[in-house]
């Protein structure tokens, strides 16, 4: 078991120190205070590392519409270029235009 100092875990990390020492603070890195300085053991930084892996996106090579929620989806995720984008967005936000309302004032 290999243990790491503050620095030598925030190099490890490839984060700045400070902020190490304030997750490890508040619990959201594993570390433990042992007299003045902090100490890290590097399997639980490494499964911390790994618990951060984004699985789903890093799957998606095959058909992407298996990994949506919805039965109805066509496509899930993906890039859209910015004029399809555009103009999906114009066609969602049009006004809808329809027989104009008459007079509904009376005399």
């Amino acid at each position: 078991m290999n243990t790491l100092g503050l620095n030598e875990a925030a190099h490890f990390l490839k984060m700045n120190a400070e902020e190490l020492r304030k997750k490890a603070k508040v619990g959201l890195i594993p570390g433990a205070k042992a007299g003045k300085r902090w100490v890290f053991i590097e399997d639980d930084l490494v499964a911390y590392l790994r618990s951060r892996y984004a699985f789903n996106r890093q799957a998606l090579v095959g058909d992407r519409r298996e990994l949506c929620q919805s039965k109805d989806a066509e496509m899930c995720g993906g890039f859209v270029s910015p004029h399809r984008a555009a103009s999906l967005l114009d066609s969602l936000l049009k006004q809808k235009t329809g027989k104009p309302r008459g007079n509904t004032t009376t005399s």
